[in-house]
């Protein structure tokens, strides 16, 4: 037998060398004659389902979109009939359109018909060259056997659509769908399909707005050669002819504007598929905008909306600003989302939770809410009010400002401002001195996706659903956002409560000082929604507070959400503690009622309830008295009694609380706990301003007496300043320097305070 091997080498080698020859034009063609377009595309948005969001042009100015990587069927078949029918069956050159094109050219006696097929008018597209001389032509027939070689049909009809010229600075099928018809060439009807099939053919020419009726000629002849060709039924051709062509391009998509230029940093691709879901983004952009409108008379330019997916961060509604299509807008550019602006009360859940893992507070535990000066520093309740004393987790639902002022304090700020770098905030980039105790009520900046962000992974750690290092347990996070959802809703949704009863939310508001920023933050399982209102250029307004302007559009856009159900609680990450039903304390001796409560199980409490104590009473009741007071056995009863400042404002909302009896008049005892000095706290240092007419200003002390009886005189130094029944106010003129307050009552009661002036002699 004679096997292959057996042949002359040069046989085998004239034999293979026609495959040499095709092999090595075919990787030439791959080398050295890839298409070239080297062009700069539009930056694209989409949503995660394929939608446009919004798009830029091209640094040349061009509406050129990334390549396509598929075509409609409705296009492909329109552009096919109208400019290669044989584009299927041909190398590049279709002989039998060169034969037409010569013999009609032959007849008039000049060009009137070319016979470039689409492969050829691709290669002239990557040439970016408009001759079209007979050396030109030559060279694109070349091209366009190459490009056959490289590259599928599918391909090369993808490039061609990419890359055509469609009018004016219109370049591609996609850019002319949205510019021409406002929506994706996946959605054009047959009319459509045709005219933007037609329109490469003569860009200069046939252009929508100038040569309409060029357009519409030729459309309507590519229609009825559909027809003719079975593309196309009968009904579908005369509904078609009626359809009008474009007048003039029209704007392309804006409802996710910020969000387009926030891309674009973050990603150098032209087409990007973003998270972000249309319909939500369209409804929210809705919602924003109707607020905006109304807003206007209020003069506030400006609402953020950002919606992220709880579960997973993702982001699924971004509303960067609002007044895009709105004359009167003003800094409508500008991305509010991640603009550094006052946190308002948003940050006291988060000093809640560190207070519940540190074993320094429990849910029901009382804080004091009186009025406090610090160094200087007043603060107030937003209603400016005061309750004297009330459980934890209502301060944090009423969102009162002196409880935390006074709990940051004991915390610490530079502890808070460790656990909020930890929590994942980059903004808080000053030290702890200059923040100070202010921090809690909005002297620091956050950005809407921070604080959003921070809230949604503390609904994960509440659910043990957490897996990066977080600040707060499981139980913690747990606690504060059951607390986070029995916040009193805004006057706007008058049915607030039977529509909590539908779903649980976990929300809180935040007016930032001198009402220029309004916040609201709500978060189930499900979403997180953070909404800011205000002025971007910082201006304040009356207007501007949580629950007028922000809360409503929470609100609103919760009503649209699809609802999640709570969570239920794992006991695992807890333990029950007893404590005082009074004072919400770890419950003491002297306790009269308890209740067992959970707390995070790795907090450790610190110290009993120091309000609940052994009393001694007269027989009747009436008085305290020592045991040498009487010469009966007093009657001893275990109550629960607040510091005098604290008790002042308490029992105006709680009636049934029982503020303790005056001593027996005789009573030797030191009657200590009757009265307290409010400010200034031993040891502070105040400034006390210069009035405008240059004279020494005042500062006002205060103070607090069970007895409302009580006369209490006035002591600087040293020197009487006055005495003062029922309300206890003073003002103090005091120059630079260390000074003694003392303070004594009509029944010989004294207290002392030191503190020091800072003004300038």
């Amino acid at each position: 037998m004679y096997f292959p091997e057996q042949l002359p080498k040069k046989k085998i080698l004239k034999a293979l060398l026609p495959a040499f020859i095709f092999t090595g034009i075919v990787l030439l063609s791959i080398v050295f004659f890839t298409p070239d377009f080297k062009n700069d595309y539009s930056f694209t948005l989409y949503s995660s389902d394929g939608k446009l969001l919004g798009a830029s042009a091209a640094r040349d100015g061009q509406w050129r979109f990334p390549q396509n990587t598929s075509l409609p069927l409705k296009y492909k078949e329109a552009l096919l009939s109208y400019e290669d029918k044989n584009f299927y069956f041909h190398f590049g050159i279709d002989p039998l359109s060169v034969f037409r094109a010569v013999k009609e050219n032959t007849v008039k006696g000049k060009i009137v018909s070319g016979a470039s097929t689409i492969t050829m008018q691709t290669a002239r597209l990557s040439e970016k060259n408009s001759l079209r001389t007979f050396k030109q032509k030559l060279k694109e027939s070349f091209l366009s056997l190459f490009l056959e070689l490289s590259y599928s049909k599918e391909n090369i009809l993808n490039l061609y659509s990419s890359h055509a010229p469609y009018g004016g600075n219109v370049v591609g099928l996609e850019a002319a769908s949205w510019r021409y018809f406002g929506r994706s060439p996946d959605d054009l009807t047959w009319a459509e399909a045709a005219c933007l099939a037609v329109l490469p053919n003569q860009p200069s020419l046939v252009r929508p707005g100038k040569g309409s009726e060029i357009l519409k000629q030729k459309r309507d002849n590519l229609l009825y050669n559909l027809f003719l060709q079975k593309k196309i039924d009968e009904e579908t051709y005369v509904l078609s002819l009626a359809e009008p062509v474009p007048d003039k391009p029209k704007a392309l998509p804006q409802k996710a504007y910020q969000y387009l230029e926030f891309s674009k940093t973050q990603s150098s691709n032209q087409k990007n598929i973003s998270s972000l879901d249309a319909s939500l983004q369209e409804i929210v952009f809705e919602i924003a905008d109707h607020h905006f409108k109304r807003n206007l008379l209020s003069g506030v330019y400006n609402t953020a909306v950002l919606i992220l997916d709880t579960e997973t961060g993702k982001t699924l509604a971004y509303i960067g600003n609002t007044g895009l299509q709105s004359a009167n807008a003003k800094n409508e550019h500008v991305d509010m989302i991640y603009a550094r602006r006052s946190s308002g009360s948003l940050l006291k859940p988060f000093l809640f939770a560190a207070m519940l893992d540190a074993g320094m507070i429990l849910p029901d535990q009382l804080l004091i809410d009186i009025p406090t000066k610090i160094a200087g520093y007043t603060p107030q309740n937003s209603n400016y009010r005061y309750s004297g004393a009330i459980p934890a987790r209502k301060a944090l639902s009423y969102s009162l400002n002196i409880p935390f002022i006074r709990a940051l304090r004991e915390f610490t700020v530079p502890a808070f401002l460790d656990i909020l770098k930890r929590s994942g905030f980059t903004t808080f980039n000053r030290s702890a001195d200059d923040y100070g105790l202010p921090l809690i009520l909005g002297g620091g900046e956050i950005t809407l996706y921070e604080i959003t962000n921070t809230y949604r992974k503390m609904m994960l750690r509440a659910q043990n659903k957490l897996d990066e290092k977080f600040p707060f347990s499981s139980a913690a996070s747990r606690i504060t956002m059951d607390v986070l959802t029995e916040g009193n809703r805004p006057e706007e949704e008058a049915v607030w409560q039977l529509y909590a009863e539908n779903q649980k939310i976990a929300w809180k508001t935040g007016t930032s000082y001198g009402n220029k920023d309004a916040w609201t933050i709500g978060i189930t399982p499900k979403y997180s929604v953070g909404v800011w209102c205000g002025n971007a250029s910082g201006e304040g307004r009356p207007e501007i507070t949580s629950t007028k302007l922000a809360a409503p559009i929470l609100f609103e856009i919760f009503n649209i959400l699809p609802k999640s159900e709570w969570p239920e609680q794992e006991l695992k990450d807890f333990e029950f503690i007893k404590t005082c039903a009074d004072s919400g304390y770890p419950a003491g001796e002297f306790c009269n009622g308890t209740r067992d409560v959970l707390k995070p199980r790795e907090s450790h409490c610190q110290g009993t309830c120091p309000y609940c104590k052994i009393i001694s009473l007269s027989p009747d009741g009436k008085f305290q008295v020592k045991a040498n007071d009487i010469n009966e056995l007093p009657k001893i009863e275990k109550r629960f009694v607040l510091p005098a400042a604290a008790e002042y404002f308490y029992k105006q909302g709680h009636p049934e609380y029982r503020p303790l009896p005056q001593w027996l008049p005789k009573s030797t005892a030191s009657n200590k706990g009757e009265f307290e000095i409010l400010f200034p706290e031993d040891g502070t240092s105040v400034y006390i301003p210069t009035e405008l007419d240059g004279s020494l200003g005042a500062l006002v002390a205060e103070a607090a007496h069970k007895n409302p009886e009580a006369v209490i005189y006035w002591d600087l130094d040293g020197e009487y300043l006055g005495s003062t029944k029922t309300y206890h106010q003073m003002k103090i003129q005091a120059v630079r320097g260390r000074h003694e307050l003392t303070l004594t009552d009509n029944r010989g009661n004294t207290r002392k305070r030191i503190f020091y002036v800072l003004n300038e002699n």
